[in-house]
């Protein structure tokens, strides 16, 4: 089954504030449409980004990326049939439409309406409304309305495709969501259970609320690396992915990057995922001086599979000699690039052992790495 999801990020949302489209403003550290997206990653097939013609910035950053992207409409149905469009050839079967300010939506709601999906052609979550509610003309109650029967719409509305392709192909126009184009088609749809964390932001004071909800269920590992290496034959050493003059090199199975393996196994060791000897086996001739870039990519890569992202690493490399303070800004630049990180969300830190120990006495180098991951 090939499953999708269509973020619908082309409106300006400068109703919540902040002087600009809602979904770029900050929240909790990151850009509200950026914790959108990491909803998604890891739940679907396919994420289609639907982006106005107006945000260049986010053209340029999301391209070439594991995003789609595709520019939005007049209106939201209109974004959201580019969106559809844009999943043309790829055989998807199942498709989500979210509003990209519901970045608290949780993985549990995505996957109940997909599940639903596997007996209805439409499912969407609601809420069932529990306060009392009224009419009015702004200044007095002028009635009463019963509660019974009525639902708060959330999103991710979910369709089979070809389904919603049509409706919204046959759709006069002026629906208020997906929904009501869906039934307008004569498509049946299933509620399943909302989540009162699930807010839309609308309004600034929406933006501290989810900031509540996104720092009481954060996610945070911390893990820790070690690793020794003993000198050898050599005019160099490779450090953090960096080739530093030396007059002798370290002996390893791989190319014996001390400070790259402590950072993999910092990684490894906050997914609780073993170390570097588990993943690549130095019994196994293939990784015989390997770069050690491909086992850091590797504990990336598995740290996106299982929905985290590296928030920052820092890393201490432990040595008399060779001095480490004139390259610690191309390791950190490597490191950052290896891992698709920014430069200042990685530390490079020297020290010596005041001459005490085997790094004292200049027999080899050893490293320390920490790493934080963040529940996307």
């Amino acid at each position: 089954m090939t499953t999708a999801a269509i973020i619908v990020a082309a409106g300006r949302g400068l109703r919540a504030g902040g002087g600009m489209p809602k979904q770029w403003r900050p929240l909790a550290g990151r850009r509200v449409a950026d914790w959108t997206l990491d909803r998604f990653r890891g739940q679907v097939d396919h994420i289609v980004l639907v982006l106005s013609d107006e945000d260049q910035t986010a053209w340029d950053e999301f391209s070439g990326t594991d995003l789609i992207l595709t520019a939005g409409g007049n209106d939201r149905a209109g974004s959201v049939r580019n969106g559809l469009a844009a999943l043309e050839g790829l055989e998807v079967e199942q498709v989500l439409i979210h509003d990209v300010a519901r970045p608290c939506v949780s993985g549990e709601t995505i996957q109940n309406v997909l599940k639903a999906l596997s007996t209805h052609d439409a499912a969407a979550p609601g809420l069932s409304v529990t306060d009392a509610l009224w009419t009015g003309d702004g200044a007095v109650v002028t009635g009463t309305q019963d509660r019974g029967g009525l639902f708060a719409a959330q999103t991710p509305q979910g369709f089979c495709y070809e389904a919603i392709v049509a409706a919204h192909a046959a759709h006069p126009g002026g629906a208020a969501d997906d929904v009501e184009v869906a039934r307008t088609a004569g498509l049946d749809v299933a509620i399943v259970a909302g989540a009162a964390d699930n807010i839309k932001i609308t309004r600034p004071e929406d933006f501290a609320r989810a900031e509540r909800i996104l720092g009481n269920h954060m996610d945070v590992r911390l893990g820790n690396g070690y690793d020794v290496h003993r000198f050898g034959d050599g005019d160099h050493v490779v450090l953090c992915g960096v080739k530093v003059p030396h007059d002798r090199g370290l002996q390893g199975h791989s190319d014996a990057d001390v400070g790259m393996h402590a950072v993999t196994d910092a990684i490894y060791g906050a997914l609780a995922q073993g170390d570097i000897g588990q993943h690549f086996p130095p019994s196994d001739p293939q990784w015989k001086g390997a770069a050690s870039e491909t086992f850091l990519r590797h504990a990336v890569e598995l740290a996106g599979q299982m929905g985290y992202g590296i928030s920052n690493v820092d890393c201490t490399l432990v040595c008399e000699y060779p001095k480490i303070g004139p390259h610690a800004p191309a390791m950190r630049e490597e490191l950052a690039r290896i891992m698709g990180l920014r430069a200042d969300q990685v530390s490079i830190k020297a020290t010596t052992s005041e001459r005490l120990g085997f790094t004292g006495r200049g027999e080899g180098i050893a490293s320390l790495a920490t790493a934080c991951l963040v529940k996307s």
